[in-house]
């Protein structure tokens, strides 16, 4: 009994496929397929991100928005919806500086 806990994320990772080799529709229905779907999203506005700026820029942005997100969602760490929150808080700076580029351009 007492290597059942051990034997938990165990399970949950053989259990992984099943979720994975599913059709997944964005934004989800439970809380695996919204951080899947999120994490699309900020790979996507990441990607766009990276193609605007500098390098050393790019860097620096990710740095700093993830401390921003951490420090802004400190109280819910022990959440389970913890990381999910951090990604969604990433892509929604990271598109929020995208708009501003865009602005740019513009004028």
């Amino acid at each position: 009994m007492r290597f059942l806990p051990a034997l938990l994320p165990l399970a949950c990772l053989l259990q992984l496929p099943k979720v994975i080799g599913q059709d997944l529709q964005c934004p989800g229905q439970n809380t695996l397929e919204m951080r899947y779907c999120a994490s699309l999203d900020l790979e996507d506005s990441n990607k766009n991100l990276r193609s605007q700026l500098p390098a050393g820029t790019f860097e620096r942005w990710q740095q700093t928005t993830k401390e921003v997100c951490a420090k802004a969602y400190a109280p819910y760490k022990k959440g389970t919806i913890y990381p999910q929150v951090i990604i969604r808080c990433d892509d929604n700076l990271n598109r929020a500086l995208l708009k501003e580029l865009k602005g740019l351009g513009e004028n």
